[in-house]
């Protein structure tokens, strides 16, 4: 079955009923979500030429939505950097029930044309339905970015503009890995290999793969920006996204000869070295066989190479698994799979790299249990895959993909996050082998059953993003967010409402675990249940202490983030940072008041005066809001200090 899909545009309204209204009205579509703008063209510089936005019936005179079936020949690259997704397309054209998912049939150019089509897209793990209309940018009449080789058929320069709306415009799909691309048309798990260090069976691997149904790109690096797109004597192009579509055997002078097919996916362009359309090493195989591999010898951008040129000419090799199958073991497995979404957020969880061990320790941290061996060996196999989120999007606001990375330790039989001296004291036992800005890093591993800790994190840390991660197994394994547990774990005491003492009990517990400090005040759990205690009860019910939960979390990890000899107290000084990182910005005079009430007499705060002034600033703020009936943001600030001091 279909996954479900989630419908994205701002009114809600799905594809077909936005197209019935169109036919109802006797219009055609024009999406306010994605509008015939320059700003849905560049965001960065302003248009370079005179663009006019046609729909396909302006083009030509009998336009198609696809023509004699969706085939690799249908992409030709335009005046866009994007030959990376458009050699996801091109793999994609090879799979024809993704296909089909991706690219919906239901619609055309005939019966129920209204200038609206929809095309589905997997991002974050979800299924997106984007809808766009059929206005497309042209210059004196022809399509400026992906079209078809036959000028009549529009369904891959649609694809194209429903993937540049999914990511904020056309120009945020300059530059990238066909990786992405292949994983948003199917939800799959990517793995890459190094040419120059293979594993010794990687042309089974790859031969596995096409058979499976997987998706494969390939590329040649380049050592400078001069070389991008540059052409070798072979006709091979530099810093160029290829697809893979063919991998065979073929008996040549009484020896098997072992052959790859690779498409340029501008539609042109191929070696022409030994096994090229017209080489003399065709002439010596059988006609059949002949036949069956070149069909249609034409310059349309596919040729084939002997696999010892092709890793001696290209360097990567990417492989998205539509179903995570071990692609070096002769039995198809559906493997499990464990997902998690987090955030690194400056002065919190943002720790960066084990480069910086002071701030480390404070990454968001999962637990992993593996049980369970592969079938008939004593290891265990699984597949660790890290990925930023919206990160195209954000590029029009100065921010691009961060440099990431994760690290798998042993980890200790006790639930909590650990501190830094587990960090200090211990080795990784596997990790990422790169930091890289790529949207997703992904590995491989062979494991001893056991239990570990996944520390995923930006190279740098204060670096801001938000991720995923999944986690693929061959037999079932257990994960989870460490913190998580730890809230599992204690929420069970909370199974009816609980009084300022019960609640100092439950906290004391689990906190002494975390921050070195002698214990809640009764007057600090009382302030907690004042800003928690929405319906007047003057207890703290289920779902309140679950809120509450969720803030404590990030107000524990600011404070020690601060506190970096874990003695249990931070600096007065740090206080502005601390709140500024919480969302609460205050003036001097507040800060001072602050400093006055809550700091000893070495300018240090301990914990349980963190959280009683934090949890008034609070609390201080929900009144504000209350009391700011104008919304002007103006309040006395006797009556803050008030609030701040006595509530």
């Amino acid at each position: 079955p279909l996954p479900h899909t989630q419908d994205t545009q701002a009114d809600g309204k799905t594809f077909e009923q936005l197209r019935q209204e169109c036919l109802q009205k006797g219009k055609l579509f024009e999406d306010p979500d994605f509008p015939a703008v320059d700003d849905s063209l560049f965001y960065s510089q302003r248009v370079p030429v005179n663009f006019e936005w046609k729909r396909p019936g302006e083009i030509c005179k009998d336009p198609k939505f696809i023509t004699g079936g969706a085939t690799r020949t249908d992409i030709c690259q335009g005046q866009l950097g994007d030959c990376w997704l458009l050699a996801a397309i091109a793999s994609l054209t090879l799979h024809e029930d993704t296909l089909k998912r991706v690219v919906p049939h239901d619609q055309g150019f005939d019966r129920g044309y209204a200038g609206i089509f929809h095309f589905k897209f997997w991002q974050h793990n979800k299924w997106l339905d984007v809808v766009v209309d059929d206005r497309l940018p042209c210059v004196r009449n022809n399509l400026v970015f992906v079209h078809s080789a036959d000028q009549t058929e529009f369904w891959s320069a649609l694809l194209e503009k429903a993937y540049a709306k999914l990511n904020g415009s056309y120009e945020s799909l300059k530059g990238g890995s066909t990786m992405e691309a292949m994983e948003d048309f199917t939800g799959g798990v990517g793995e890459m290999y190094e040419t120059k260090n293979p594993p010794s069976n990687l042309f089974l691997i790859l031969k596995k793969a096409v058979e499976r149904g997987s998706m494969l790109g390939c590329s040649i690096d380049i050592t400078s920006s001069a070389e991008s797109e540059a052409q070798t004597t072979t006709g091979l192009v530099k810093g160029h996204a290829y697809s893979i579509t063919g991998v065979e055997e073929v008996n040549y002078r009484g020896a098997k000869v072992q052959l790859i097919r690779v498409r340029n996916p501008w539609g042109q362009v191929e070696w022409n070295g030994p096994w090229s359309d017209n080489s003399r090493e065709w002439n010596t195989i059988d006609s059949s066989e002949k036949t069956r591999l070149l069909h249609n010898s034409l310059d349309d951008g596919e040729f084939w190479m002997e696999f010892g040129d092709f890793k001696a000419n290209y360097d990567k090799i990417e492989i998205c698994n539509l179903t995570a199958d071990s692609l070096s073991d002769d039995v198809r497995k559906k493997w499990e799979v464990n997902l998690f979404e987090g955030n690194w957020i400056r002065g919190s969880t943002a720790g960066g790299c084990r480069n910086y061990i002071d701030t480390f320790w404070t990454n968001p941290q999962f637990k992993l249990r593996l049980d369970h061996p592969d079938d008939g060996d004593k290891l265990c196999s699984v597949i660790v895959a890290l990925m930023q989120k919206n990160r195209r999007r954000l590029r029009k606001e100065g921010l691009d993909l961060e440099t990431i990375g994760f690290a798998i330790y042993e980890a200790p039989d006790d639930q909590d996050h650990q501190g830094k001296d587990f960090f200090r004291y211990n080795a990784s036992k596997a990790r990422s082998r790169t930091y890289v800005n790529m949207r997703e890093v992904s590995e491989r591993f062979r494991m001893p059953p056991g239990n570990y800790l996944l520390v995923p994190t930006t190279f740098q840390p204060h670096h801001e993003a938000d991720f995923l991660i999944r986690i693929f197994s061959e037999n079932k394994a257990g994960a989870m967010y460490v913190h998580t547990n730890t809230h599992q774990c204690y929420i069970r005491q909370i199974d009816k409402a609980i009084s300022a003492r019960e609640l100092q009990h439950v906290l004391n517990n689990v906190l002494r675990r975390k921050v070195k400090f002698d214990g809640l005040t009764l007057n600090t759990c009382h302030s907690i249940i004042n800003l928690m205690d929405v319906d007047n009860t003057g207890m703290l019910e289920f779902e309140e202490f679950k809120v509450f939960w969720d803030k404590l979390k990030k107000w524990i990890m600011l404070f020690l983030s601060y506190d970096t000899d874990r003695s249990g107290r931070m600096s007065s000084y740090e206080l502005r940072s601390a709140l500024n990182a919480a969302g609460m910005q205050l003036n001097n005079k507040l800060l001072q008041l602050l400093g006055l009430r809550f700091a000893d007499e070495n300018f240090d705060i301990d914990f349980d005066d963190y959280l009683t002034c934090i949890v008034r600033l609070e609390n201080m703020f929900r009144v504000f809001k209350a009391l700011d009936t104008q919304k002007k943001g103006v309040i006395s600030l006797n009556m803050m200090q008030v609030k701040l001091i006595f509530y």
